[in-house]
């Protein structure tokens, strides 16, 4: 029975390579001479921590950010950009969580949607995944093009399609 795997991953190595040119590009810009800029990527909590002197500058930190991620072909809206927080002093600190997975509230949200299109498929729940499962590849193509075209807080991509 032909199935596919709706899941939300984010390429580490890419997002990676997207913060140090991002921190390269900082410690060249004029505008960010003799600042107290820091930006840390922690791989194992998937968490950027931003930690600068002004909003300004937090907001052209987030710009480069999001401009070397799109270069790198990584989906923004992956990025939970939080609240800013006043660290020590006149700075200001920002950790912005990088999104893995599927939520089970967003799961549900797309199991839904999937029975509602009234097609023979079957969704299912799969830790941070949704597994669709039918008898027509047919089906599970109308899926995924239904899937694309709605607006989700999450970056989906579709994988192991099986015959």
């Amino acid at each position: 029975m032909p199935s596919f795997d709706i899941v939300s991953k984010t390429d580490i190595q890419k997002l990676d390579n997207a913060i140090n040119t991002a921190k390269k590009e900082i410690t060249t810009r004029y505008d960010f001479h003799d600042s107290k800029t820091e930006i840390d990527f922690n791989k194992k909590d998937m968490n950027i921590h931003i930690v600068t002197e002004n909003e300004m500058r937090m907001k052209a930190i987030q710009d480069i950010i999001i401009a070397r991620s799109v270069k790198q072909a990584i989906d923004t809206s992956c990025f939970d950009f939080g609240k800013q927080q006043y660290a020590a002093g006149s700075l200001i600190k920002k950790d912005v969580k990088v999104k893995q997975g599927i939520d089970k509230e967003t799961a549900r949200k797309i199991v839904k949607l999937i029975k509602d299109t009234g097609l023979k498929v079957q969704a299912s729940i799969m830790e941070d995944q949704v597994r669709v499962t039918g008898k027509k590849i047919d089906d599970l193509q109308q899926i995924i093009a239904m899937l694309k075209n709605q607006k989700l807080e999450l970056p989906l991509q579709y994988e192991n399609f099986r015959n």
